[in-house]
């Protein structure tokens, strides 16, 4: 019996139990029914508070609600036990067949355990990273790849239709300061005061000077100029889509923002909200009435030299987001852009949609990476920051997604380089990983012996540790839905540390290969079917991370 097959069973008596004390069974939802695991499992498998929530709503006692519910439940199949605590907690325990059927069910359901139904047929654009190209992406949009890819991994195995998206910046000042960059570079000049250093700027300058086809010296000073610009942005753009795909991640949109001021776009979005009535004219500068919705004060969105104003890009960029038929727009943002996020949920709302739910955006902290002790501050190569290369060629591609991605990401995060790069179990990432090896030499050992899932008998996982084990196999799918749902990946990856941590206590304590000359059981089948299920859990689990699952270690 697993947690949603209990839960259903709990409803299902909760239900009874309105109906007898004269309410409508159908007030109490699905959600007010809910299962965790106690503390203590001396208390039980699950526990549960609907007495305590829903007893006053029923006209009873809690206590004398959890007294009836426990009566019921214990004459169920598979229930072993309920008992009431305190003021109404109700304790189940169930028997050993009915947890250790569980096993035999992940191994079913294979990678499909864990997914839901959430999402389904819903549009997601989920825009994450898009670091400008005029250099390589620093540690900070590692952390937005590594976590965004995650969720992107969350909301498809919840049914969701996942467009990822990466918003090139190819408009505005900072590209001229790049392009003045690599033009001084070339002319051997000192960088500008506002540029760019570090030595990738001479690389992309060299790499200009070779592709461009015709005599650069030759060219006034701004066409030069305009040569970097262009061939300087595609060469710089190429890289950072390269460390993309080294590092796991690839977009499926790579949407260019000169496009919203080439095409139309703002002159659009501006006339879409005019027709709304939420656009005035003032000072000669046109206004959007964002304050109606929430906004600390109105937004100029052409400023009165006819140049649309920064928030014009969001506009247009977030209808035509819409109009490409994203039912959620979501955007991972640096920690720099929290005051942006009342003025995006005020465009929203002048669009007529639903802040939060048909926009979001979801910002993130600081990372610090420690070498010695000390912080690590330059790039080798980009001169100013740290950058995704120094940290995947520190670590690798599975320890440094695993470590950006097992934090919220409201939380600003130390990254010690020298524990991510010890293979002992104080490294998490190396602790989960191992886990997951081990059941494969575990399955291998036993197919070696003989052994196999042949005449799985649930009842024989009665051991505490296979309980314990079970117990925390049985909470994947919760894990996995409370993560997306809270858009905190890290759930997963703290679960999958605990879960390493059961099998290892119940690899310490019990056989799954018999010893000596003792003949093969059928409690041998059983731990092997649940040796594997846990490995499947494992492999799910860090598919959702993008994190590989090793089969040696």
């Amino acid at each position: 019996m697993n947690p949603a097959d209990l839960a259903a069973l709990l409803l299902d008596h909760v239900r009874r139990a309105a109906a007898e004390h004269g309410v409508d069974p159908d007030e109490v939802a699905p959600e007010d029914v809910t299962l965790e695991r106690p503390r203590n499992r001396d208390h039980g498998d699950w526990a549960s508070n609907v007495a305590l929530k829903l007893g006053k709503r029923l006209g009873v006692a809690p206590r004398q609600l959890a007294d009836a519910l426990a009566a019921t439940l214990v004459e169920v199949d598979g229930i072993a036990g309920a008992e009431v605590a305190g003021p109404g907690f109700l304790n189940i325990t169930l028997d050993a067949a009915a947890a250790g059927a569980l096993a035999e069910r992940i191994l079913a359901e294979g990678s499909a355990y864990g997914t839901g139904v959430l999402y389904a047929g819903v549009r997601i654009d989920l825009e994450f990273v898009s670091a400008n190209p005029t250099g390589p992406i620093h540690i900070g949009g590692t952390r937005w790849a590594a976590v965004g890819d995650s969720l992107a991994r969350l909301m498809e195995a919840q049914g969701g239709e996942v467009t990822r998206e990466y918003y090139f910046n190819d408009h505005g000042a900072q590209i001229d300061r790049f392009a003045r960059s690599l033009l001084a570079a070339h002319l051997g000049e000192p960088a500008p005061e506002d540029g760019y250093g570090g030595s990738y700027i001479l690389d992309i300058a060299a790499r200009v000077e070779q592709d461009y086809p015709g005599d650069l010296s030759a060219l006034p000073r701004a066409e030069q100029q305009e040569v970097f610009r262009e061939l300087g942005v595609t060469q710089m753009f190429g890289e950072i889509k390269a460390s993309l795909h080294e590092f796991g991640v690839d977009f499926d949109v790579y949407f260019h923002e000169n496009s919203l001021h080439s095409s139309g776009a703002v002159e659009r979005a501006v006339a879409r909200l005019r027709e709304l009535g939420h656009i005035y004219e003032a000072d000669g500068a046109t206004w959007l009435r964002t304050t109606e919705f929430g906004d600390d004060k109105d937004r100029v969105v052409i400023k009165s030299d006819g140049e649309p104003a920064y928030i014009s890009g969001d506009l247009a960029y977030y209808l035509d987001k819409r109009e490409r038929g994203f039912d959620r727009c979501i955007i991972l943002l640096g920690a720099d852009h929290h005051g942006y996020v009342q003025r995006l949920m005020a465009m929203t709302a002048a669009f007529g949609d639903v802040p939060y739910v048909n926009h979001e955006i979801l910002i993130g902290q600081l990372v610090n990476l420690l070498k010695d002790g000390e912080p690590l501050r330059m790039s080798k190569r980009a001169g100013t920051v740290v950058t995704m290369e120094d940290l995947v060629d520190a670590v690798g591609v599975d320890a440094a997604r695993y470590a950006l991605v097992r934090s919220s990401i409201d939380s600003n995060i130390d990254i010690d380089l020298d524990l991510l790069a010890r293979k002992t179990n104080d490294n998490p990432v190396f602790y989960v990983q191992y886990a997951h090896s081990r059941t494969r030499a575990v399955a291998r050992n036993a197919e070696a012996a003989g052994v196999t899932r042949d005449g799985f008998d649930p009842a024989r996982l009665a051991h505490e540790t296979e309980s314990e084990l079970l117990g925390a196999l049985a909470e994947f799918p919760r894990i996995t839905l409370q993560a997306v749902e809270l858009r905190e990946p890290h759930r997963v990856a703290r679960y999958l540390e605990d879960l390493a941590g059961a099998y290892h206590r119940w690899y310490g304590a019990c056989r799954v290969i018999p010893q000596g000359d003792d003949p093969i059981e059928p409690v041998h089948a059983a731990r092997l079917t649940l040796n594997d299920a846990t490995g499947q859990v494992l492999r799910n689990g860090l598919a959702l991370l993008g994190v590989a699952a090793p089969e040696r270690m």
